[in-house]
């Protein structure tokens, strides 16, 4: 049982909420299997900043699975805890004197944000164009795509697997669904790249504000295009629920477009590119996925446990007293999910170190858990079942084109990705 003293080590400590490129940025395993061996749920060893109250590492599956399905006693909205005044109040009355810019899923309200009731009516807003049987849907003018841009560099033998496929996919196809025109893409992944690894708990590199200002303003401009124009896409038909009155208001409306915009490509070029430099890793892996591409959907599942794109999950917050792994977590505690950690937890996966497309145990933490859940998860699937199944099909003999050690990574506490995968094929 956890014990209150057993406190991240300071390296530990440092080394995790660091971003100078060091171990966390080129292996987290080693470390997250320390943070395992210290305890599931450990205090960080200084408080929260800004406050008295202690941080958390939920670093096994068992007590991740926990917090993030325990919406009694754990909100994604601090502001909440103590009830004295409604959230949507609450979000007015914490609006500082930039509440001219127009809002992104970081500055206003989204479903990542919010608990129910306003949760549920937030997602339901959008819910329908992502069940599994609308996505099955969108398989055809997926594959399209994927063999589109394998087109374009099937003669020249090599490509960055990042810029010319893994990006390319899924930003098209959540565009495609959005109605983003065709040539904002390029200017809409500088933005998702200054947010996904600009950013992180008390930490914002310099220019990711005025990112994050571009791209709400691009939004604003996009709603006013289509309130003009409104086309058979997600964004007109969210326009025509906002106009209906009080189901969706405007900040609401530009955070959620922001929100789908990067959270439609972002988590799942990771996965197309991770996932890739993970099979060429396993060559074994890679033969046996080659030899039966029926067990892409297995390898897809294996490879988000394995290494999926997220680090962390947003931070829950305890609304009152509670006991977790013999820890003493007090009323506003915040608690950081480590799903990298979690899904290599020893105590539930046999092997959980070794790679296995075949695995038959496939539950993992890659798409959170609870009603916070990603709801792209579907489309995430069914996107890595076509990339990885098209790359193979088409380029069997895809290998790197570059030394193993000159890969080099993005690093977050949020999420951790390649910034380039040279190959050829």
């Amino acid at each position: 049982m956890n014990t209150p003293d057993q406190t991240i080590p300071e390296k530990v400590a440092s080394n995790l909420f660091s971003d100078d490129g060091g171990e966390l940025t080129t292996n987290p395993f080693p470390l997250f299997a320390e943070l395992r061996s210290i305890g599931p749920v450990v205090p960080i060893p200084f408080p929260m900043e800004g406050t008295d109250r202690k941080g958390w590492m939920v670093t096994q599956l068992k007590e991740a699975v926990q917090i993030l399905k325990d919406h009694a006693h754990f909100t994604v909205d601090p502001r909440s805890i103590d009830g004295s005044v409604p959230i949507k109040q609450k979000q007015n009355l914490d609006k500082s004197d930039e509440s001219s810019d127009s809002p992104t899923f970081f500055t206003g309200s989204t479903m990542l944000t919010v608990d129910d009731p306003d949760h549920r009516r937030l997602r339901m807003l959008v819910s329908k164009a992502f069940t599994p049987r609308f996505i099955e849907g969108l398989r055809p003018r997926v594959q399209e795509i994927a063999d589109e841009l394998l087109d374009q560099v099937q003669d020249q033998g090599e490509m960055d697997l990042i810029k010319d496929y893994a990006f390319p996919l899924p930003i098209n196809v959540i565009s495609e669904m959005l109605g983003v025109p065709k040539e904002d893409r390029a200017q809409i992944r500088i933005w998702s790249n200054a947010l996904a690894h600009g950013q992180g708990l008390g930490k914002q590199d310099e220019g990711v504000k005025a990112h994050m200002q571009a791209f709400g303003e691009y939004t604003a401009k996009l709603v006013a295009e289509k309130r003009l124009h409104p086309a058979d896409d997600l964004i007109s038909h969210m326009i025509a629920i906002e106009e209906e009155g009080e189901r969706l208001s405007e900040e609401e409306l530009l955070s959620t477009i922001t929100l789908l915009i990067f959270a439609g490509h972002e988590t799942t070029s990771n996965l197309i590119g991770t996932g890739t430099l993970m099979l060429l890793d396993h060559p074994n892996q890679l033969e046996k996925l080659k030899a039966d591409l029926s067990l892409v959907p297995s390898a897809v599942e294996e490879l988000l446990r394995f290494n999926g794109p997220a680090t962390i999950v947003g931070p829950r917050y305890a609304t009152e007293d509670i006991e977790i792994a013999g820890q003493q977590i007090k009323t506003g505690d915040m608690l950081l999910v480590i799903p990298a950690s979690a899904n290599r937890d020893e105590t539930q996966f046999t092997d959980p170190e070794e790679l296995d497309i075949a695995r038959k145990l496939n539950r993992h933490l890659a798409f959170g858990h609870g009603i916070h859940a990603c709801l792209g998860k579907p489309l995430a699937r069914l996107e890595g079942d076509i990339a990885f199944t098209t790359l193979l099909k088409r380029m069997p003999n895809l290998r790197l084109s570059v030394p193993r050690e000159s890969i080099t990574w993005s690093f977050s506490l949020n999420s951790r990705s390649l910034t380039a995968l040279p190959v050829a094929f």
